[in-house]
């Protein structure tokens, strides 16, 4: 499959042109489509924030975390033996299968926790990912996923409790530690995640990584992937890889190596203790509305497919 993918993209650039993607059964999206008109300077977020089902294609990703699309999208059924999508009216319980997968076989050993009966999942993608109307700026090639603090007791709450129902905090002292509702099972539930191959980080918020770092006590290489951000103190955010075999999705720069257990600490230090501010430091610019010319190439076959 690479050698045929090599030798498509050898003679496209031969002819002048720019290759379709190949996902692993063959099937293919330009990278080369006319936007129609009535999509051209649209933000993008209202192309794909209106989207109800998956594009019929292959599963594949393109772009990245912030700025891409999603094909052949597989749905997080509603409700499984150890999971519940929370938050149904949003319709964003849609992924990439490895992303899919990974979460099902997570809330499995969420399962096997103290007072846990699973997993309440949040936000996924929609369901051709893209920019999103509300929230994210992330989230658009469906290989990120929300997955709230909240110890679920009951794994039969209807649509409506589910819109109402919310998760809990786990910070202290705006995240420099963690609160009483923290407890070892958050730690092995948020282990098995960045141990599985296919994760590339987790984002949690700063005091978290910090207790997980003073309290693991064995292997410690799956720390690495804990990565301290704002927020995060509802819900932590696991990130997949790119899958193996598809051509257009682009990878995060992978964590630095070590731990990452001191650099955690010096976000906690500069929580309890925070630096002047700096009178030089470039003031953040306006953030521009992508549109669809904004995206990767395939994108416009992806939300134009009936």
């Amino acid at each position: 499959m690479a050698r045929i993918t090599r030798l498509i993209a050898a003679a496209a650039i031969l002819a002048g042109c720019a290759a379709p993607s190949v996902s692993r059964d063959g099937a293919q999206i330009s990278t080369r489509q006319e936007i129609p008109q009535h999509m051209r300077g649209v933000p993008a977020k209202n192309l794909f924030g209106k989207q109800i089902h998956g594009s019929e294609h292959s599963p594949a990703a393109y772009g990245g975390y912030a700025g891409g699309c999603l094909a052949g999208a597989r749905q997080l059924p509603e409700t499984g033996p150890t999971w519940q999508a929370m938050r149904l009216s949003r319709n964003r319980n849609w992924g990439h299968p490895e992303t899919i997968d990974l979460i099902q076989k997570l809330s499995a050993k969420a399962a096997q926790q103290p007072g846990w009966s699973g997993l309440y999942v949040g936000d996924i993608s929609q369901p051709r990912g893209g920019p999103m109307l509300s929230g994210h700026r992330s989230h658009q090639i469906g290989l990120d996923a929300d997955i709230w603090m909240r110890p679920p007791k009951s794994l039969t709450l209807s649509r409506s409790e589910r819109e109402n129902i919310s998760s809990i905090s786990m910070r202290r002292a705006r995240g420099a530690y963690v609160n009483d509702n923290w407890t070892r099972a958050h730690h092995e539930v948020i282990k098995a995640a960045a141990q599985d191959p296919r994760t590339a980080r987790i984002f949690v918020f700063p005091g978290a990584k910090v207790r997980m770092c003073k309290d693991e006590t064995g292997d410690r290489a799956w720390l690495r992937k804990i990565r301290p951000w704002w927020g995060h103190h509802y819900h932590f955010h696991v990130r997949l890889k790119c899958p193996e075999g598809v051509e257009g999705c682009v990878n995060q720069t992978p964590p630095p190596p070590g731990d990452g257990c001191e650099g955690a600490q010096e976000w906690v230090n500069n929580i309890l203790n925070p630096p002047p501010p700096d009178p030089d430091a470039p003031k953040p610019k306006p953030r521009k509305e992508k549109t669809l010319a904004d995206l990767p190439g395939q994108c416009v076959g992806v939300v134009t497919k009936p």
